[in-house]
């Protein structure tokens, strides 16, 4: 045992919403923002936490977004989408995102090549994969969107922006 370690007596609980957010909390993940954009050009995007890879041959991974959101909305018509891996000083903009504020995109510099999947967070993300969905799967209240990755842009040589414990930390600090 070393000195972090704190000996719990097991407790099994039945598993609840709440006690699952708990779990998953003790799990830190990295931020990215989800982009896309709506049938009437409009951009669209949210927080996301739930980031994987599944496959480097195809280079695919998967995003899971809460059922009925406008970014997934928009990414289940328009097929395509981006992921905004934030560094560090992006704690700003992962909350504005998480937010919901219909303004979001007008309080952060972005920018969509023809190409994109979806919009680009240009001063806040330090990678972004634009991604073609290949197959989504409903689970509950989210649907798990693969993306078979076709462009890697790398933006900033900063380190990744972190959430755990429902906190954002900074890869440096930890």
């Amino acid at each position: 045992m070393t000195d972090r370690t704190v000996d719990v007596e097991p407790e099994a609980d039945k598993a609840t919403p709440d006690g699952f957010r708990s779990m998953m909390s003790g799990f830190p993940s990295g931020v990215g923002v989800v982009t896309s954009t709506g049938h009437d050009g409009a951009p669209r995007g949210m927080t996301c936490s739930s980031v994987s890879s599944v496959s480097l041959d195809p280079p695919t991974l998967l995003v899971c977004l809460r059922h009925g959101s406008p970014t997934l909305e928009a990414i289940l018509e328009r097929g395509t989408f981006a992921v905004n891996l934030l560094h560090e000083g992006a704690q700003e903009v992962a909350k504005l995102f998480a937010s919901g504020n219909p303004e979001r995109f007008r309080m952060t510099p972005w920018e969509q090549a023809t190409d994109a999947g979806g919009p680009h967070l240009v001063d806040d993300a330090h990678t972004i994969a634009d991604c073609d969905v290949v197959m989504t799967h409903r689970t509950g209240d989210h649907v798990t969107v693969f993306g078979e990755a076709r462009l890697i842009t790398r933006r900033h040589a900063v380190a990744p922006l972190l959430y755990g414990l429902r906190e954002f930390r900074a890869w440096s600090r930890i």
